[in-house]
């Protein structure tokens, strides 16, 4: 898997991926969430789920 940031909050519960900022997840520890976070990561670069398209306008 390539190297890939995140961004969560101080207690470590909640996050999202750098480059997925619209799918947050959250964990009952800092290290259930990178598990649910590398599940995200997996399923949106592997094609099976489609990134969101957000309208701007």
């Amino acid at each position: 898997m390539a190297k890939t940031n995140y961004a969560y909050w101080q207690d470590g519960k909640l996050g999202y991926l750098d480059e997925y900022p619209d799918y947050w997840t959250q964990g009952e520890s800092e290290a259930e969430l990178r598990e649910n976070l590398l599940d995200i990561y997996r399923d949106l670069s592997s094609g099976s789920v489609n990134p969101m398209l957000i309208d701007n306008n």
